[in-house]
């Protein structure tokens, strides 16, 4: 494994977006994953979730199926098929 791979501190350069309606569960992910040196954005709606995919190009995302606006399973839908336009 790289020393990037293997570094459990530290700025690892990779961008995680979590897309989850449920507060708690949205800042305990985003807490874990910046403690690992993860830049991490994250939102609450698949609107803004697919927004910030788009804008930001994150290495992952972790997607939650039931959320307000959009749906995962439409956001992913978008993002596969290139249909990228947000209700605003």
């Amino acid at each position: 494994m790289s020393p990037k791979q293997d570094a459990p501190h530290g700025d690892r350069g990779e961008t995680i977006l979590v897309v989850e309606d449920d507060r708690s569960l949205r800042e305990g992910l985003s807490m874990n994953f910046q403690l690992r040196g993860y830049r991490v954005l994250a939102a609450a709606d698949g609107e803004t979730g697919l927004r910030l995919a788009l804008g930001e190009r994150p290495d992952l995302i972790v997607l939650d199926l039931m959320l307000p606006g959009l749906d995962g399973l439409e956001v992913l839908d978008r993002l596969r098929s290139g249909r990228w336009t947000c209700r605003s």
